[in-house]
C-alpha cells in the first residue's frame, strides 16, 4: 500500500522552519552525547509514535552511520536484549517516558531521570531531552500529514 500524503511536508512549505530544525539538530548533536545514542533515541521515539517515515529514515541513517542490524532490530525490545550499554538504556528509558507523558501521573519518574543523570551530564541531558522533543516534533508532523516512508531506497 502506498500512503498518499495529506499535505506536502510542512517544513517544505514554510522554509524558515527548516532553519529552526537545523538549529535544533545542531544543538542536540553538539553537546557530547554519542551520535549513535541519539540515533537510537530517535528511532525508539518514532517507533512509539508510529511514524513510518521516521522509523525508516532513522534506521537507514543509523545503519549508514555504522549501527549494527542486531541493535536496530532490537530497539523496540531494548530491555530484553543484551545489545545496549547502560548509558544507552538510560537514554532509551528517558526517551520513552518523555514521549509517553500522558501514560502516568508522574510522567518522567525520578528513578528514570536519576539513572540518565548517572550517565550523562547536564548539557548531555539537555541534548537528549531536546532530541526527544525534536523527534516527537518530526513524528507529529509526519503522522498528522501522512508523510510516507521514501520509496525505492538503494
Amino acid at each position: 500500500m502506498i500512503i498518499e500524503p495529506r499535505l506536502q511536508n510542512p517544513a517544505s512549505l514554510l522554509p524558515d522552519i527548516v532553519k529552526a530544525i537545523n538549529l535544533l539538530y545542531k544543538a542536540a548533536h553538539s553537546a557530547g552525547v554519542p551520535g549513535s545514542t541519539l540515533e537510537l533515541v530517535h528511532l525508539r521515539v518514532s517507533q512509539i509514535n508510529g511514524c513510518g517515515a521516521c522509523v525508516d529514515s532513522g534506521a537507514r541513517g543509523a545503519r549508514k552511520a555504522g549501527e549494527t542490524e542486531e541493535r536496530l532490530f532490537a530497539v523496540a525490545a531494548w530491555r530484553e536484549t543484551p545489545y545496549f550499554t547502560e548509558a544507552e538504556r538510560a537514554a532509551l528509558a528517558l526517551a520513552e517516558t518523555a514521549t509517553r507523558l500522558a501514560d502516568r501521573a508522574d510522567a518522567v519518574p525520578d528513578d528514570v531521570w536519576a539513572e540518565a543523570a548517572r550517565h550523562f551530564g547536564e548539557k548531555e541531558l539537555a541534548a537528549i531531552v531536546l532530541w526527544v522533543a525534536t523527534s516527537n516534533f518530526f513524528n507529529r508532523l509526519n503522522v498528522t500529514t501522512r508523510q510516507p516512508a521514501p520509496q525505492n531506497w538503494g
